[in-house]
């Protein structure tokens, strides 16, 4: 274990890229998609339900054989990291658009039909008065969300990225008198992302508590 720290360090490095990039995919995308999916436009609710519906039941394996193989075919590549990247950020942001729902749910109605009676179009109401609140209701699930994610990022190595779960692989076949050693130090590694997750979320949530006067 002491003469693979550097390699490990190395996939440790590379599945957090792979959570960032495929993070903030899945949170841009998954707020687009939520705010389509409460939109006054029926088109736009109809798309956002099928998104939804089509990538929460997909499994994230075959999107990233999707991505990985079927966009290169079809002449659109943006590089094997940001091919698997996305994979699982489009999975990611269907469930963060149902959290993020959930919170828009949340905000009483008096909250957007003060918006329109002072003429707020619908998208300056979403964006200065309704998600604003969501996020604040919806720390603890969009948390949860995240945390799948670091675990979904495991995934990869079946394509051959080397992240701390292709790492562990090579680890176990050169070391297999370690194998012990080898699970608790990846597990490790992968508890400290899951660690911080949980930090910054208790930090937002107290941070963004609302206080009853």
């Amino acid at each position: 274990m002491q003469d693979s720290w550097e390699l490990l360090l190395k996939g440790f490095w590379v599945t957090l890229r792979v959570f960032l990039a495929s993070g903030l995919i899945a949170l841009v995308l998954g707020t687009i998609i939520a705010v389509a999916r409460v939109s006054p436009v029926p088109a736009m609710r109809v798309v956002g339900t099928a998104y939804v519906t089509l990538f929460r039941n997909t499994p994230l394996l075959l999107l990233l054989f999707i991505t990985y193989y079927g966009l290169p075919a079809m002449g659109i590549d943006f590089g094997f990291f940001w091919n698997v990247s996305l994979a699982a950020g489009i999975y990611t942001a269907a469930f963060v658009c149902e959290a993020l729902r959930s919170g828009i749910n949340g905000v009483p109605m008096g909250q957007a039909e003060a918006a329109r009676a002072v003429g707020m179009p619908f998208t300056l109401t979403m964006t200065q008065v309704i998600l604003p609140q969501a996020f604040r209701l919806v720390v603890p699930p969009m948390a949860s969300v995240f945390i799948a994610l670091v675990k979904n990022t495991s995934l990869v190595a079946a394509l051959g990225l080397a992240d701390v779960a292709f790492r562990l692989q090579g680890l176990l076949r050169d070391y297999p008198s370690s194998r012990t050693a080898a699970f608790l130090t990846i597990a490790a590694m992968y508890i400290s992302i899951v660690a911080a997750i949980s930090l910054l979320a208790s930090w937002a949530e107290r941070r963004w508590k609302v206080v009853a006067r």
